[in-house]
């Protein structure tokens, strides 16, 4: 059984190295990037916002003491890079009904602004949007359990989201279109 396990494995590795498969790295930040706080405008706790700071400091980067925040590296009067949250949208839009005009299935839309500056004030990431998606079905007659489902997406399209918002990040750190310091 062990003698044809290994000529899988190594079949496996091979196909996924000839496909150009590859581990993604850990996000790239800006060496001169310092302290980082994340702030959502809209509210004072945001999962979002847990998310991207769990995001960076698995990247390296140290975070800025939060108001009320007692375990932050950083004081709150250090002069910091900010990565903000300026607004998150949540929507749901049929796309599907049925012969009584109900609707069967719906897309959840999640759409964030953010931007992110270093702390000399200058863009490291400009203001943009980024909007995901996910279909889901919810059958009128049977609503058991679709408010479970839609939780489940909304979980999911939180963390996708932070993902997305951190690949924007690395992507303009390793292209090297960040701005230098005026």
């Amino acid at each position: 059984m062990i003698r044809f396990r290994l000529p899988v494995l190594v079949l496996a590795l091979a196909l996924l190295a000839g496909c150009g498969f590859h581990l993604r790295n850990k996000i790239a930040l800006p060496a001169d990037l310092g302290p980082v706080r994340v702030t959502a405008s809209s509210t004072s706790y945001s999962a979002l916002v847990t998310s991207l700071s769990r995001g960076l400091q698995a990247a390296g980067a140290t975070l800025a003491k939060q108001i009320g925040d007692e375990d932050s590296a950083v004081s709150s009067n250090a002069q910091v890079a900010t990565l903000r949250v300026v607004s998150e949208r949540w929507g749901d839009l049929p796309i599907a009904v049925d012969q009584f005009g109900r609707a069967q299935e719906f897309s959840l839309r999640y759409a964030v602004v953010f931007s992110f500056k270093k702390a000399d004030g200058t863009d490291l990431v400009p203001q943009q949007v980024v909007e995901l998606s996910r279909d889901y079905v919810s059958p009128p007659q049977d609503a058991t359990g679709t408010t479970t489902e839609r939780e489940v997406l909304a979980d999911e399209l939180r963390r996708e989201m932070a993902a997305s918002i951190l690949r924007r990040i690395d992507g303009v750190v390793r292209s090297g279109q960040v701005n230098a310091a005026p």
